[in-house]
């Protein structure tokens, strides 16, 4: 499975989880099966609440289940819609997350979980 996970530096599976999707400095891609890590720059990182355009930055890549410690809505909606799965991530690290997910111990975002500013509280 293909996952994307907002980090705060490149370190691979060693990155730690950043606290929201959009202002993440880096989209870690990593794959479950194989844990090889790419990671992809946030361009749009700094921005007004409301402006964040994380999922352009990602426009093109494949993955199938994103990782986060939050998101807004608008975001959670675009991503349910194209079929992409969002869980809460409840690790520090890119890899203590991906073993959570492997484990089947992570559970999904439901829209009451949004974040509801940069204060990321629902």
């Amino acid at each position: 499975m293909n996952v994307c996970i907002p980090v705060e530096e490149d370190q691979g599976l060693s990155s730690r989880v950043c606290s929201h999707f959009g202002s993440a400095p880096i989209f870690m891609l990593v794959d479950s099966d194989t844990s090889d890590c790419r990671a992809i720059p946030n361009t749009n990182q700094h921005h007004a609440y409301g402006m964040c355009m994380p999922l352009r930055v990602l426009e093109g890549e494949k993955f199938d289940a994103l990782i986060v410690r939050g998101i807004g809505m608008g975001a959670l909606g675009k991503l349910e819609s194209a079929g992409i799965a969002v869980y809460m991530a409840e690790h520090a690290t890119v890899g203590e997350t991906i073993a959570a997910l492997q484990a089947g111990s992570l559970k999904k975002v439901r829209p009451s979980m949004a974040c509801a500013g940069h204060g990321h509280k629902p």
